[in-house]
């Protein structure tokens, strides 16, 4: 009577891959081939998200924008107090707007900073078609 290990011992040639035996050489060598693919290609993985990375922090040195705070002066004006923080030999341009109490807008300047000094600090005063409430610094960008 046979069991059924002898008859896991017997598999069919050909059926279950190259040689039918779970530990043959070439299947470790097969394996081995495989770990090596995987290993480069994670390898290469991880350096693109780490490039990617360093790429995405450095670009976001070179000029960003700051509100610092609003004040509404007249039903014609608001001033913005802003901060930018950038390299000294890069310029750029920070789009503001005024809002009004139902959240429509009645204001929008674009603000170029050329000055080659890695901190400005400025007051910008944002002209308005009514009443502003409030005030957004939409963007800033370098030219």
């Amino acid at each position: 009577m046979s069991t059924v290990r002898d008859q896991r011992e017997q598999l069919p040639e050909g059926r279950y891959g190259r040689s039918g035996h779970a530990g043959s050489s070439e299947d470790a060598r097969a394996d081995r081939k495989l770990k090596i693919v995987g290993s480069v290609l994670a390898v290469v993985m991880l350096g693109v998200i780490a490039w990617i990375g360093v790429d995405y922090i450095g670009g976001k040195n070179a000029f960003n924008g700051e509100m610092i705070k609003s004040k509404v002066v007249s039903d014609d004006s608001v001033a913005v107090h802003l901060e930018i923080h950038k390299d000294p030999g890069t310029s750029g341009v920070c789009t503001v707007r005024a809002l009004a109490e139902n959240g429509a807008e009645v204001g929008r300047k674009n603000v170029t900073f050329a000055q080659r000094v890695d901190r400005v600090d400025e007051v910008v005063t944002v002209r308005t078609t009514s009443r502003a409430t409030a005030a957004e610094l939409i963007s800033c960008d370098a030219e």
